[in-house]
């Protein structure tokens, strides 16, 4: 029976080990967001807050503001490309957003190029607790000519969490902007996000994040500024849709003033996001 077993266990490997060696690199990738699915809640990622889940994915965002006496629209909006790596850890590269501004006292220009690094603390899917937690460390690159944003380099530490309740689910984050120099003159903000979303049919979310900051240093010091922002999600899926088809989705959302302070208000977040 052992010699019989023995050449038949060889020859599965055999078969088994080169059809794995012979996935593109192109399949692999593809792999990843199913994979992560068996890991993690199905919740989808905030319109502002991060995710503290692991999302492979890119993210095409306009954001228009409006402040007194000017109207800026922002092409990107601080979002770009995240890929997967195993089952720990993701990473983002943001190219710079293009900042368009409608006043006299402000010029046109591009903002700052960031990467993100995050890994995965914990986690479970719906029949293991439904849960995330990650530590995400953004850095944004010092800036160029006709610059708008940051004056310097920065760092953006995060912990992002969340627990989802059937069909609903709630996340939060709590993070703070540190620049790397110049600190009296653009300050130091901690951030603290919390979002309840809902996901009452197959392909709608809905949800209203809190965004709050809390100003240090610099000019804005001692001040507190805080947003809510309802937004809604459209998960364009195909009737033969499989797990590793690309899922394009159509969000939208306005960051609303709630407090005194606030260097502006109604901003509209429009965005095309594409998980692959």
């Amino acid at each position: 029976m052992k010699k019989t077993l023995l050449p038949l266990l060889l020859s599965t490997a055999a078969v088994c080990v080169p059809a794995r060696a012979q996935e593109s690199f192109l399949d692999r990738l593809r792999d990843n967001n199913p994979a992560m699915s068996k890991l993690q809640p199905a919740w989808i990622a905030p319109l502002i807050q991060s995710d503290a889940r692991l999302v492979q994915g890119a993210r095409f965002s306009v954001a228009r503001s409006s402040s007194p006496g000017a109207e800026t629209f922002c092409y990107g909006n601080n979002h770009g490309l995240s890929v997967i790596a195993g089952t720990r850890l993701q990473f983002e590269a943001v190219p710079p957003a293009f900042f368009r501004n409608h006043s006299a006292q402000l010029s046109d220009g591009w903002g700052s190029a960031a990467t993100q690094l995050k890994y995965r603390i914990a986690s479970g899917d719906r029949d293991h607790g439904n849960f995330a937690l990650s530590a995400i460390l953004v850095h944004g690159f010092p800036p160029g000519a006709n610059q708008n944003g940051p004056l310097t380099s920065y760092n953006v530490p995060k912990l992002a969490a969340g627990k989802a309740f059937g069909p609903f689910n709630l996340q939060s984050t709590l993070a703070g902007f540190l620049p790397t120099s110049k600190t009296e003159q653009q300050g130091r903000t901690i951030e603290w996000n919390l979002t309840g979303q809902i996901h009452p049919a197959s392909r709608l979310f809905f949800d209203i994040e809190n965004n709050a900051a809390f100003y240090f240093a610099g000019p804005n010091d001692g001040q507190r500024e805080n947003f809510l922002t309802p937004a809604a999600f459209l998960v364009l899926k195909k009737k033969d849709w499989g797990p590793r088809h690309p899922v394009p989705v159509l969000d939208a959302g306005m960051q609303i003033a709630t407090s005194r302070f606030h260097c502006d208000n109604h901003n509209l977040i429009t965005e095309l996001r594409i998980l692959f």
